[in-house]
């Protein structure tokens, strides 16, 4: 096994700590703010970190604190952070799949429709994924803007590149200050945002495989039935919350036209398991409509794709393991496939090992704060899952407060593929077993 920091499990947060560090230093630089000075080191650090890790978070205004300048940078670093995300996680499932032995090496060659071929290529065709998705969205955004706002068209244009590349890093990020509050009413503007969002979040393997066998669902991969069936499912169910418990809020959805509040409830359900816009204040909505949030940031899109959360993979995988262990069958069945019990107890760990992370965050974060206990909450999944939503509390949370967002922005980003990939690569065939015996469970 490989050892010290050229570990593969340790390449990838290696790579994004010396990310962020840079893009602290450029933050921190005099030309990166409106005003004179330049930004505090804290101020810095935490929007780097927000940026690298996709999440979306901030504590100061990004179109009014930021220079352009500063702007850039930010979207530079959330675009090297969405890309390090698609790409390394990737290469990570094919330096795992190639350390398997020869059997277990071809089953997840079929399972991820991924060839164990050069490391290169793989960067190649994320990167060509990735500027053109980006480049139909800047271009759908800079016409809408020029024609159906009349901005300039350079204005259009910055604005639209930036909103892009947010959108299919699932970054959150936004040059305006309300988010896409502004836009609830146009379905070209969130339509646009919504394609990109879904893209980049359903992660490479699927996006690839969808190349190939878009019409042929029956020669899908069960990552790809999975992440696809399971995506819908959320937005179906999250939405219908939504509209349940904020069609008559007035503070939400309450004054909005019917085909309004249907737009803003898609595309809150869409938003919510990772991009962070919104079309309506966070905080102002109901208690009810908060916990449905809290499910869909915390479960997240899809692996090795810009999405945080645990992974609706891994989320389902243990979905199946409960309907089998119901049904009392043998073993676990997705889509007519055996998932291995190896593949489960890797999923159990992941799930286990964020909700210890999320209590160690909420705690230590309702520690230094005095704000109730669903803000607190609210910001502790929205950090641990990336998504970058908030009720309004991080730009008032003291020092102690943002360091511990930044901690769990950073460890939610790259724990779950680092977990991943360094239990994967460990596992041994261990060559005797242990004699048995049944606990009693429940």
């Amino acid at each position: 096994m490989q050892q010290g920091i050229r570990h593969p499990a340790r390449l990838l947060p290696i790579g994004f700590l010396i990310v962020i560090v840079i893009g602290t230093g450029l933050l921190m630089l005099p030309g990166a703010t409106m005003g004179e000075g330049s930004a505090p080191l804290l101020t810095a650090l935490f929007t780097s970190t927000s940026a690298v890790c996709v999440t979306g978070l901030v504590v100061v205004d990004t179109p009014t604190y930021w220079s352009g300048f500063g702007q850039v940078v930010i979207m530079g670093l959330f675009q090297v952070g969405g890309f390090g995300i698609m790409a390394g996680a990737t290469l990570m499932g094919l330096l795992v799949a190639g350390r398997l032995n020869l059997n277990t090496r071809v089953a997840a060659q079929h399972d991820t429709r991924l060839g164990l071929g050069s490391v290169g290529g793989v960067v190649k065709i994320v990167l060509l994924t990735t500027l053109i998705v980006e480049s139909i969205v800047w271009l759908a955004l800079t016409l809408r803007l020029r024609f159906g706002y009349g901005m300039g068209w350079g204005e259009a244009s910055w604005h639209g590149a930036f909103q892009s590349v947010s959108a299919f890093n699932n970054a959150g990020f936004s040059t305006w200050s309300d988010s896409l509050m502004g836009f609830a009413h146009d379905p070209w503007v969130l339509f646009a945002i919504t394609f990109a969002v879904v893209l980049g979040g359903l992660g490479f393997p699927v996006v690839y495989e969808l190349r190939h066998k878009l019409f042929n669902y029956r020669r899908w991969s069960v990552h790809t039935k999975i992440t696809l069936l399971g995506s819908a499912l959320l937005v179906v169910a999250g939405g219908a919350v939504l509209a349940l418990y904020e069609w008559n809020n007035p503070a939400t959805l309450g004054g909005m036209p019917t085909w309004e509040k249907w737009l803003s409830v898609v595309f809150g359900a869409v938003s919510a398991r990772t991009a962070g816009f919104n079309t309506i204040a966070t905080g102002a909505m109901t208690l009810e409509s908060q916990a449905a949030t809290w499910a869909m940031m915390f479960i997240g899109g899809g692996s090795a794709g810009t999405a945080g959360g645990i992974k609706l993979t891994t989320f389902f995988l243990l979905g199946f393991a409960v309907w089998s262990e119901i049904r009392n069958e043998p073993d676990t069945i997705a889509f007519g496939r055996r998932i291995p019990s190896q593949t489960l107890r890797l999923a159990l760990t992941v799930v286990l090992l964020a909700m210890a992370l999320l209590a160690v965050g909420t705690l230590a974060l309702m520690s230094v704060t005095d704000f109730p206990l669903e803000d607190v909450m609210f910001e502790a999944i929205s950090a641990t899952a990336t998504v970058g939503l908030s009720t309004g509390i991080t730009s008032q949370l003291p020092p102690a407060g943002q360091c511990i967002i930044i901690i769990l922005m950073f460890i939610g980003r790259v724990g779950t593929v680092t977990v991943a990939t360094g239990l994967a690569l460990r596992a041994t065939r261990r060559l005797y077993r242990y004699p048995e015996e049944r606990p009693i469970v429940g």
